[in-house]
């Protein structure tokens, strides 16, 4: 076996074309999530249009300047090698700026005016966690893990690099960022609605599996700019998933 192996040749790898990647999606069977993100896009795109919400030359080209200074992209060349290395095309990169900015301003155009009298009609399931999260797929191993926690013989931050099945939470070390409850699964949120700074609750059974997650913190209730937003996608998300379940209803 391992002769066979060594005299093994293996020549350069050329890169995937469109058509193997788009077979690797169908046959991983990750091509229904990819053409569900696109129909939102041609949704947003098709309602926008309707609605006669544009937006200037002025605008598209600041959001492309902020959006290289997010990724520290500060002359011309490193933008074109990061391009190369993410295999976009220069006019598709600028048309996903587009798209960006023309939901930003539909959720503007829908919910800007009601934004601030929906958080407070419903402050409570907008209350902010900073939280960490395992996710596995069996009880045994949750059960596991959180007897280890338990113990303090190991960290959250460790076992999730080595458990998660999440990919955010295993690449970022179990952390989920600052989220609303209102984001969350309900089951999670029946959970760790009481729970306190530091606490441990889990495992939690939901459709992805089973979580345990960590409450980080506890932020204050605050109708700040990033929560105006989180209220507003939050909106957008419901009025989105309602008007394509009414479409494909029909």
């Amino acid at each position: 076996m391992q002769e066979k192996l060594d005299q093994l040749t293996l020549l350069p790898i050329p890169p995937a074309s469109d058509a193997e990647i788009l077979a690797y999606l169908r046959r991983s069977a990750k091509l229904a999530e990819i053409a569900a993100l696109a129909e939102q896009d041609l949704l947003i795109l098709t309602i926008c249009k309707q609605l006669e919400i544009t937006i200037s030359d002025t605008e598209w080209q600041a959001a492309g300047d902020a959006f290289r200074l997010e990724r520290q992209l500060w002359g011309t060349g490193e933008t074109l090698a990061w391009l190369k290395q993410q295999r976009i095309r220069i006019q598709d990169w600028s048309q996903g700026i587009r798209v960006a900015l023309l939901e930003k301003k539909l959720k503007e155009y829908l919910f800007g005016k009601i934004v601030d009298a929906a958080y407070v009609s419903n402050h409570y399931n907008y209350r902010r966690l900073a939280l960490s999260q395992i996710l596995v797929f069996d009880l045994k191993t949750a059960e596991n893990i959180v007897a280890k926690l338990l113990a303090g013989g190991d960290s959250f931050c460790a076992l999730a690099w080595e458990y998660s099945q999440g990919k955010s939470s295993h690449e970022n070390g179990g952390f989920m960022g600052i989220r609303c409850l209102i984001e969350l699964l309900p089951e999670i949120v029946a959970v760790i609605a009481d729970a306190q700074e530091g606490e441990l609750r889990g495992p939690i059974q939901t459709k992805l599996g089973y979580h345990i997650l960590r409450i980080e913190r506890l932020l204050p209730l605050e109708l700040n700019q990033l929560v105006r937003e989180q209220v507003m996608e939050a909106l957008f998300t419901v009025w989105l998933q309602n008007l394509q379940n009414n479409s494909h209803n029909k």
